[in-house]
């Protein structure tokens, strides 16, 4: 959901507005009187929308992760423990400096 107000709003309660956006994660969209609009979000919430931007635009990523998705949704695959995932790919819990590539 998003909020609408004018840019003078904006500049008359932007600190209350930033609190707001942070505690709710809502978007607020901005606009202006020459109708060039922007938009209010969480740096966490960009942050994150980035990511998934960044993991879905290569096709034989997205189709991998959504593949994924299906399979926990219908339960075909047992969950594992980060333990259990580590010996699967024959890596030591504390090892910082494996460099494994899972998207291969």
């Amino acid at each position: 959901m998003s909020i609408k107000i004018t840019s003078e709003e904006a500049a008359q309660n932007l600190d209350s507005i930033c609190n707001q956006i942070i505690e709710t994660n809502e978007v607020v969209r901005i606009s202006r009187p020459d109708g060039k609009n922007v938009v209010l979000i969480a740096e966490t919430e960009l942050e994150s929308l980035l990511e998934t931007l960044y993991l879905l635009r290569f096709p034989a990523n997205s189709t991998r992760l959504f593949t994924a998705l299906q399979r926990a949704k219908e339960k075909i695959v047992e969950p594992q423990s980060v333990s259990e995932l580590y010996q699967k790919l024959g890596i030591q819990e504390d090892d910082q400096s494996s460099d494994i590539n899972l998207a291969s």
